[in-house]
């Protein structure tokens, strides 16, 4: 499904044309069109549609690669990419939490960049891996990211995840419809992890984790595309309403600078309704690119609580990872 949302993301788009599709022994030698099920809305692509998928190895492929592998197969994959002088930008969740691998949403962390020069030097590559966060995380981390100036010392979070996060077939209708599952195996744990990953800073050759507690509430809900989290959040200060709204509407960051081609005007958008933001209403807007927040209000428990919203299988994988290697390319590291 994700792979599916990177041939659409990517149609059309001015920098980057999609000229290989790597996939398992069985589909290669195939065109595209007859290697796969189409499960996203309209048709497939055209460019897309008569390319012959190739094995996934080293060799005829670009130099840039986006991966939407699974996790059985994407450490070995993505590892012989790199170190054949590939750059790949994986959304799969193999390389994320290692020391030299950046866990990239460019709003948030560009500096984070800084550990390819130390991955190159310590594993002896030609190329690079960078990896996009989980589609839960990301969500999170860019509903926290404008409060960071507040100093963030603890955060609980609750996640309503649609059904796509869980890719094709997925969950069963009948386990689903009018339901809610609480489980999503290692959800919570990446949540936690990746969170302070993502917040922290970068020190000269690693990324000092965010020195904040994180604690996750993962559930699969009956719904098609848009993951929402609800949070509650204690500060080191004590900003105001106003001081949080302030910003979360002045937020912005390098691709907002720079006008990469996929990054929403406002990577953050607040919504004084009382009931948004809503997936059916606000999932799909700014392309899917932006994240939403609502309902900011005192929490008796911690401090401030709020409710966030994100495109699970946009902005929280193919176009985060489309928008990481913009990122890269405006800092000439694909040249």
């Amino acid at each position: 499904m994700v792979g599916q949302h990177f041939v659409k993301f990517l149609q059309g788009h001015p920098w980057f044309a999609l000229q290989w599709l790597g996939a398992s022994d069985r589909s290669a030698g195939k065109k595209y069109r007859e290697a796969m099920k189409w499960h996203l809305a309209g048709a497939v692509p055209e460019e897309a549609a008569d390319l012959t998928v190739q094995e996934s190895k080293p060799g005829s492929a670009p130099r840039l690669l986006f991966s939407a592998m699974d996790a059985s197969v994407a450490t070995e994959i993505e590892r012989a990419f790199a170190e054949a002088g590939h750059i790949v930008v994986s959304n799969s969740r193999n390389h994320r939490m290692e020391r030299d691998v950046p866990l990239l949403v460019p709003e948030i962390n560009p500096e984070h960049l800084k550990l390819l020069p130390v991955q190159q030097r310590q594993r002896g590559w030609k190329g690079q891996i960078v990896t996009n966060p989980n589609c839960s995380t990301i969500v999170l981390t860019m509903g926290l990211a404008p409060f960071k100036p507040f100093g963030i010392k603890r955060v609980i979070a609750t996640t309503l995840q649609a059904i796509s996060g869980a890719g094709y077939p997925g969950v069963p209708s009948m386990d689903i419809n009018a339901n809610v599952i609480p489980f999503i195996g290692g959800e919570e744990e990446k949540m936690q992890q990746e969170t302070q990953k993502i917040l922290g800073d970068f020190r000269a050759d690693h990324i000092e984790p965010l020195d904040a507690r994180v604690s996750a509430h993962c559930n699969r809900v009956p719904v098609v595309d848009g993951h929402t989290v609800t949070v509650s959040v204690e500060f080191s200060s004590r900003p105001s309403e106003a001081d949080l709204r302030h910003a979360c509407q002045n937020f912005t960051g390098v691709p907002q600078e720079r006008k990469l081609p996929s990054a929403p005007s406002r990577p953050v958008i607040y919504l004084p309704e009382q009931d948004r933001p809503q997936p059916r209403k606000d999932a799909e807007r700014e392309r899917g690119m932006a994240a939403f927040i609502g309902r900011l209000r005192p929490c008796p428990a911690l401090a401030w609580k709020f409710v966030a919203l994100g495109h699970n299988t946009v902005r929280g994988a193919a176009g985060a990872a489309v928008l990481n290697a913009e990122l890269m390319c405006s800092e000439g590291m694909l040249d």
